[in-house]
């Protein structure tokens, strides 16, 4: 069942709870909480922190009436790399039974959030539900396999929690899992149809998606490289992309949204001028209530109509 805890909250993690708390250049929080229902719940009802918005929906859908699901990052504003979360945010990590983080090094801010607790609350981390070796990609919901393994990991999480509401959580994933089945069908379907085709991006959060439809990415190394670490890049990378939509290598241009910035536009305009159609993606949905499916079909959709398929 959940547990009760003390937080015994280390130095540092404590001056930064102190510099969040009131003020005039206190950061706004943008968490969302969405409550479970004792009255309806079979057990306990489990205090859930998820960190980032990408997978928000997912663990209310499972935890249902029987979890008060907090979710750090719910905007799709916020840079998880660059978070500065709030005293409100860090503090929801005290009440926590379980901890879901995506890992991999993208939101190690709430990874040792979690640690600083006493005792430490279940943590799930998604990525470990792929076999991959540290430091892989971190953007894994844009991975199928990633996103199909969750709800089961987690209803069994939730499950060891409260006991009691075990056979809650496994319908409430086997109902997530039974409505994932049109995402998995479009992925597929897509596949089948612009597998071969080439894309690039200006970011690599699409990337795990790409490769599950079969597209061969043709964004320039260099200019890769400097996304994947977060920089800017060199003049001349900039320039071998533009040359690479120029000259007919690319078929589609995969667009980050939400990261943007001169040289994602300057892309922009070199796609339009050179009649390569730009599909535009986000790290995490837009709107902090969109559902997963939602968001995660209108991209596929988007890029399909792109290339010239019909799903």
């Amino acid at each position: 069942m959940p547990r009760l805890r003390t937080s015994l909250v280390p130095l540092a993690l404590s001056a930064l709870l102190l510099a969040g708390c009131g003020g005039e250049d206190a950061p706004e929080s943008t968490a969302a909480v969405a409550s479970g229902n004792p009255d309806t719940c079979t057990g306990e009802v489990v205090d859930v922190v998820v960190s980032v918005g990408q997978w928000g929906d997912v663990v209310r859908r499972v935890g249902g009436d029987c979890a008060n699901v907090t979710t750090v990052l719910a905007s799709g504003d916020v840079d998880p790399h660059e978070a500065d979360p709030t005293a409100a945010d860090l503090a929801a990590f005290a009440d926590a039974d379980l901890v879901v983080v995506n890992g991999a090094g993208y939101d190690r801010w709430a990874e040792d959030a979690a640690e600083a607790q006493e005792p430490e609350p279940a943590v799930l981390t998604v990525t470990d539900l792929l076999d991959e070796p540290a430091g892989s990609d971190p953007h894994v919901w844009s991975s199928p396999a990633a996103v199909h393994a969750l709800a089961p990991a987690l209803a069994e999480e939730l499950g060891q929690l409260s006991p009691d509401a075990a056979d809650v959580f496994e319908a409430n994933a086997a109902t997530w899992q039974a409505e994932l089945r049109q995402y998995l069908d479009a992925v597929l379907a897509l596949g089948s149809t612009v597998s071969g085709r080439t894309y690039a991006a200006t970011e690599p959060a699409f990337d795990r998606m790409a490769d599950a439809l079969g597209l061969v990415d043709a964004t320039p190394e260099g200019y890769r490289r400097s996304a994947a670490r977060g920089e800017e890049p060199a003049p001349g990378d900039l320039s071998a992309f533009e040359s690479a939509l120029a000259d007919g290598s690319v078929d589609v241009l995969v667009l980050d949204e939400q990261t943007g910035g001169d040289a994602a536009e300057a892309l922009r305009s070199a796609a339009d001028d050179a009649g390569v159609p730009v599909v535009e993606v986000t790290e995490a949905p837009a709107d902090q209530d969109e559902p997963f499916l939602d968001w995660q079909l209108a991209q596929l959709t988007a890029l399909g109509e792109a290339l010239g398929a019909a799903r």
